[in-house]
């Protein structure tokens, strides 16, 4: 699902990667660790092609950073979800015109929009907020919403760029939960976190980011 050979990434002149490699497998779930500012959003960014890498090559869901063409990104990102920290969701538009979004730019037919919505919001226990808006939920609800919005085009690969950073204990549970769930499904994730207390509870393969190197760390080493 995503191959990352040799790349580094600099900003004015300073290094933020510096030649990193990694590889995430099919159905694989990773987290990625790092202190704040050490660049995991830098990192996922390059993974939705919002960034290019100053050196190397990157590889996600069969699209190539060395060929990709401008006109195809979009057709990448149909193949991914994102699930932000931030939420980012349309403050003037209800739940379920918030998870639709996604499906008008792909001329969805109504019917079938409709029912791809409904899945969605059903998937993460939301069918019966469809209507509400957004500052009528609260943030584990509205971080459902956006994986909800994530999981509409069913993709094969989900990036979490700290998923739980705004929430309360027993709602960052409660989205690890669901990320798990839909993990078993199929969809490989590659969640950015520093909440170190949820990578312990929910054990799966650990990537840190130090110093602008991606090594990959035992449980015990994650602190």
């Amino acid at each position: 699902m995503i191959e990352i050979v040799n790349v580094s990434v600099a900003f004015d002149g300073q290094p933020v990667l510096e030649k990193v490699d990694f590889t995430l497998s099919r159905g694989e779930f990773v987290y990625l660790v790092g202190q704040t500012g050490a660049g995991k959003s830098s990192l996922m960014r390059l993974l939705y092609f919002d960034l290019a890498p100053t050196n190397g090559r990157i590889r996600v869901a069969g699209y190539d950073s060395l060929t990709i063409k401008p006109k195809e990104i979009p057709y990448l990102r149909r193949k991914l979800g994102v699930v932000f920290q931030d939420f980012k969701l349309l403050e003037d538009r209800s739940v379920y015109d918030n998870v639709a979004f996604t499906l008008h730019v792909t001329d969805a037919k109504r019917a079938e929009l409709k029912k791809r919505v409904l899945h969605s919001l059903a998937e993460v226990g939301l069918s019966h907020k469809r209507n509400q808006m957004p500052h009528e939920l609260s943030g584990g609800e509205q971080q459902r919403v956006v994986i909800a919005r994530a999981l509409i085009n069913e993709p094969s690969l989900l990036l979490a760029d700290e998923p739980t950073g705004n929430l309360d204990p027993t709602s960052s549970a409660e989205i690890m939960e669901l990320l798990l769930k839909i993990n078993m499904r199929g969809t490989a994730i590659l969640m950015a976190t520093h909440n170190y207390d949820l990578v312990k509870r929910y054990p799966a393969r650990v990537v840190q980011l130090k110093e602008g190197k991606l090594t990959d760390v035992e449980l015990k080493q994650v602190q």
